[in-house]
């Protein structure tokens, strides 16, 4: 599906959404759908609670994808105890969304236990995607 103009990419976005593949890899040049917006977060585990750390981000997964305004969502390993959560939006609206949702409550609620310190969680404008 190639998107021409506004109306297109709308209906694009809704149809995204409906099929519920909003949040799951595809590509970029077929739904052209127009993120401008990001997350990075920089998780470092506690010793000895770098697998846990790693399941609970592969876990989330699921959760990523119900959330209809999250476009891409990445759970990365930097590390050997360093992790990290990339995601795109399109809206502020949907940024927000994700910080108020169930990753980053799971997240936060298990932080005591398995991360070192508080996660680094940035804003990030998106200046250029492929």
């Amino acid at each position: 599906m190639r998107v021409k103009d506004a109306e297109d990419q709308r209906a694009c976005q809704a149809k995204v959404r409906a099929t519920g593949t909003a949040g799951k890899t595809f590509s970029s040049k077929i739904y052209n759908i127009m993120v401008k917006l990001a997350l990075l977060a920089r998780l470092e585990s506690k010793p000895g609670k770098e697998q846990e750390l790693a399941d609970l981000l592969a876990g989330a997964v699921a959760l990523a994808r119900a959330e209809p305004a999250t476009v891409q969502w990445f759970a990365l390993r930097i590390g050997p105890s360093t992790f990290g959560i990339f995601d795109t939006f399109e809206q502020e609206e949907g940024r927000t969304a994700h910080l108020n949702g169930p990753i980053a409550a799971a997240l936060m609620a298990k932080a005591p236990e398995l991360l070192a310190h508080p996660p680094v969680i940035e804003k990030v404008d998106l200046l250029a995607v492929k």
